[in-house]
């Protein structure tokens, strides 16, 4: 057995969970553990047994150091440094974003989850296909960025061969680790602890001072070999946690070293990498001889060889706190000037900025330029705490003011929470100029509008956005489409202005300087929707979505959020543009995985999937829709359940249907979002129609159509047309028709005049209705909304039959489920089969090739090979490792009794609706009769 097995007493349960995890990376499964517990209880030396074990392993290792400064990404270069070698194997996005925020190459800031993806590849490659073991020590010390990517990557290791153990101290605040496989590492029992002790305490110790040193420990290996030599071999009284007692001792040790060694170890305390030459560098200029070290080290405190490593970082911690504020700071002037400029700038501003014993303009506009840096690097956490810093020492208030309030925008893009509100609340006692208090305002809103959607946000952004106006038109201009937006979410919910007020105000305002095509005709489009109408808006409308075609990159994606707002139903189903849908949610879906845009890749998938739904094919909707909630929890977003909603809807799945929209109407009015209440009301109503509960249906069209909300609204209108007509509300269905007439004769595509045709037949008779449902199957065959071409077809034939034309009508009818059938429309399938009953047609059933068991990521990967996707590309859309994904196309093959990829277009038809459970559904065959 190696030496530190058997130097590591007990910990049993420890090692054999650690065991237990190479076996598994040496059978290449990975696994992640993360050890938690208090300073000194045993956690690094678990790691170093681990390490020990790992023969044939590659070893990673990363040591967290306790500092105020935080470089971004530095843990993880540290982790990954030795497999830097291996950069230019991974895919071009995800090696240029790894580039970038190591600061090898320079380019713009990289998603971080784009980061977390490209080194989950880079362990997943490993060396050779060598299991990798990557160990990192007291976690709660690195900087935010490499925990968050650690966690990201943790929970995506699959099939690599990667065992990932991570300590960190017990008690962390918010740990991203929570949640992950994790183990208590406690004192030693009671045993273990006498045995250890006995090693530390020769001679002769009285029994009862041995056992209330073993309880009063607690069995804390540390503890129990420092502190009977610390205090005589007596334990002192329990007045302070373990971890502070041995600080204490620590204190003691270093309080009695010469001089000239406590301003070493000081300085080496201060300095967080662990750089040798950096430390004497630093030393002399404060004078320190070179045998100072000496003692030091003969104290056991510190080792000065290839890298300055402490004997504990309770030893860093306690040399650093004990010291004066003056003492610090001389420290910290020694090794601002013993830091490179040209080579690491950040470094040494931080260093500057601790050794400042007042404010100090010169260090804090150095800060702010690490801040660019670091922002630039995509670490905007630390970018935010080093404009939060530079705030602390800005002497002027006005300038101060003005860093906060940047700050707190830092802080908001990073997550800030609370420090958000700090950094406002002292900008806003700076003396602040016009622009400067709108902008402030204007933050204080987005930052109510993300946690909550409805609320007072329109008035207030409106107000900012009055305020910018003449001070700054670009920024007003922005202001102003947000409140727009805030507006259109508020819906039905909203206290204040609606979109109609804010439109108005937009319109007043002056012409920005700088134009933003593709920003300007949104705002221009949207104002003239709410003001003047939508006959009037709808070209406005038209020329918007047009520059978003042809636009910067940026502004599709910029914002995605009110083309597309949450909601399936964007600006181009409002003017009835299935082509400039599909253009515009097919370039939102390139433009944010080519940029590596995660964050909006939820929502720009959710708006391609609802296109597919409409044009019937379900199965690549559903498909989409998983990829979108798959990103959404990579990256820890609430999912979009909007357009999952609607199609379960078109599906007729009543009872997951009733729990997701009762569900989404919570949720909406929690968060004073009335558009996504508008919208469970439509999805209840095309339910309700789809099964034939028509009562049910009114009541829900009717809710509905009670607010105008954009895009959806007409799509209410339809279902409350039918609804009316079939539960002999006329006049109900009439006032509809109007609203609806005036809706797709302005917009005059074959979509909306197609869909008008429909709903115009059902309130028609004789030949009237024949030709408006000629019309409406001519007019929607020649457009992508395949659902409601069937669904022409279905009331087409409902009519046919109530005419006594049965053979026409088995055609319509026949015609209809074929279609709904194979889309996976149950509730208007069975609708359908009714009918066809009703004229006497016999419907056989048949068994659906479905793959019974495979699981919903099984499907996903599974689909996306079939379409010929190469497993590092489903890796990369999937967040997955390319091994995880040659995993779960192995399990397939054996669900599936297939054995390559060329039998999974026989296995899986391309029209296969994607769901993990077999069933039956009907098939219609012409020409039978009961």
């Amino acid at each position: 057995m190696p030496q530190i097995a058997q130097t590591l007493l007990g910990r049993a349960t420890e090692r054999a969970a650690l065991d237990r995890l190479l076996t598994d990376a040496r059978q290449g499964r990975s696994g992640t553990l993360v050890l938690r517990g208090e300073a000194g209880v045993g956690k690094t030396a678990l790691l170093d047994y681990a390490a020990d074990r790992a023969a044939g392993s590659v070893v990673l290792r990363a040591d967290g150091t306790e500092s105020e400064m935080e470089l971004p990404f530095a843990g993880l270069h540290q982790l990954c440094a030795q497999l830097l070698d291996r950069l230019d194997r991974l895919p071009a996005p995800q090696r240029d974003a790894l580039g970038v925020a190591f600061g090898l190459s320079t380019g713009r800031p990289p998603d971080r989850f784009l980061v977390g993806l490209a080194v989950l590849t880079l362990l997943a490659g490993g060396v050779a296909r060598r299991p990798v073991l990557a160990l990192v020590d007291d976690a709660q010390w690195l900087d935010r960025s490499s925990v968050w990517t650690l966690a990201f990557v943790a929970r995506r290791l699959r099939a690599e061969g990667v065992a990932l153990v991570v300590a960190e101290r017990a008690g962390a605040d918010d740990s991203d680790l929570t949640g992950l496989p994790a183990l208590t590492v406690s004192g030693l029992g009671e045993p273990d602890a006498h045995a250890l002790l006995a090693t530390v305490v020769h001679g002769k110790l009285d029994a009862r001072v041995r056992n209330r040193i073993v309880a009063e420990t607690q069995g804390n290996p540390l503890a129990l070999r420092e502190l009977p030599g610390l205090d005589g071999g007596f334990p002192s009284p329990p007045d302070r946690p373990i971890a502070g007692r041995i600080e204490r001792g620590y204190e003691r040790r270093y309080a009695a070293l010469p001089e000239p060694t406590r301003r070493l170890l000081l300085t080496a305390a201060a300095e967080p990498t662990g750089d040798v030459a950096l430390l004497w560098r630093a030393a002399a200029a404060q004078e320190i001889p070179d045998d100072a070290a000496a003692a030091a080290e003969s104290a056991g405190l510190v080792d000065l060889g290839a890298h300055v490593r402490f004997s504990h970082p309770l030893v860093r911690s306690a040399i650093y706190q004990g010291a004066s504020a003056g003492d610090r700071r001389a420290a910290h002037q020694a090794l601002a000037g013993a830091t490179d400029a040209r080579a690491d700038p950040d470094r040494r501003a931080w260093h500057r900025a601790l050794a400042a014993a007042r404010p100090d303009e010169r260090v804090a506009g150095e800060l702010v330029d690490s801040a660019d840096r670091a922002e630039a690097r995509g670490g905007a956490a630390a970018a935010a705490a080093l404009l939060e810093r530079a705030v602390a020492l800005t002497p002027d208030p006005g300038r101060r003011a003005l860093r906060a309030l940047t700050a707190a925008q830092a802080k908001f893009d990073a997550g800030g929470g609370d420090a958000v509100h700090t950094l406002l609340a002292t900008a806003e006692v700076g003396p602040l100029d016009a622009v400067a208090r709108a902008r402030l305002e204007r933050l204080r809103v987005r930052v109510t509008f993300a946690a909550r959607r409805g609320g007072d946000a329109p008035a207030r952004l409106l107000d900012a956005a009055n305020r910018l106006a003449p001070l700054d038109p670009d920024l007003a201009r922005e202001t102003f489409l947000e409140a727009t937006g805030a507006a259109v979410y508020a819906g039905r919910l909203g206290h204040g202005p609606g979109p109609r007020e804010t439109s108005l105000a937009a319109r007043a305002a002056p012409v920005r300087p700088h134009p933003d095509p593709a920003t300007d005709a949104l705002l221009d489009g949207l104002a003239t929707r709410f003001t003047d109408g939508y006959a009037r808006g709808v070209e406005p409308l038209r020329r918007a979505l047009r520059a978003f075609g042809t636009g910067a990159d940026e502004a599709p994606l910029r914002w995605l959020w009110l083309v597309c707002p949450v909601t399936p139903e964007p600006l181009a189903a409002e003017i009835w543009d299935d082509d400039m849908w599909h253009d515009l949610s097919t370039r939102a879906v390139d433009l944010a995985r080519d940029s590596g845009a995660l964050t909006v890749l939820p929502m720009a998938l959710s708006y391609r999937a609802c296109l597919h739904m409409h044009a019937g094919e379900l199965a690549e909707a559903a498909r989409l829709i998983d990829e979108s909630t798959t990103v959404s929890a990579a990256i820890g977003s609430a999912p979009l359940r909007y357009t999952a909603l609607v199609l379960l809807a078109w599906r007729g799945q009543e009872a997951e249907a009733t729990a997701v929209i009762e569900a989404g109407g919570r949720d909406a009015v929690a968060r004073g979002e009335g558009r996504a209440l508008g919208l469970a009301d439509y999805a209840t109503a095309l339910l309700c129609n789809g099964l034939g509960r028509y009562e049910e249906a009114m009541d829900a069209a009717h809710r509905a159509c009670r607010y105008e909300d954009l895009g959806f609204y007409a799509w209410a209108l339809v279902e409350l047309v039918e609804a009316a007509v079939r539960t002999s509300h006329r006049t109900a269905a009439e006032t509809a028709m109007r609203a609806l007439d005036e809706r797709t004769l302005a917009s005059g595509t074959d979509w909306a005049l197609g869909v008008r045709a429909t709903a115009a037949a059902l309130l028609s008779e004789g030949g009237t209705a024949e030709a408006h449902y000629r019309e409406a199957v001519d007019r929607l065959g020649r457009t992508r909304v395949a659902l409601h071409l069937a669904r022409a077809h279905l009331l087409r034939g409902e009519w046919l039959r109530r005419e006594n034309r049965r053979r026409d009508a088995r055609a319509a009818l026949g015609q209809a489920f074929e279609m709904f059938d194979r889309m996976g429309a149950e509730g208007f399938a069975e609708r359908a089969r009714r009918e066809l009953l009703a004229t006497g047609e016999v419907v056989r059933k048949r068994t659906t090739d479905t793959a019974t068991d495979l699981t919903r990521q099984e499907i996903q990967i599974a689909e996306l090979a079939r379409d010929g996707a190469t497993n590092p590309e489903i890796a990369a859309q999937l967040f997955l490792s390319p091994r995880t994904v040659e995993w779960h196309l192995g399990n397939v093959y054996a669900k599936l009794g297939i054995s390559s990829r060329r039998d999974l277009r026989r296995a899986l038809p391309a029209n296969r609706v994607a769901r993990p459970v077999a069933g039956q559904t009907a098939s219609w065959s012409p020409g039978t009769r009961l």
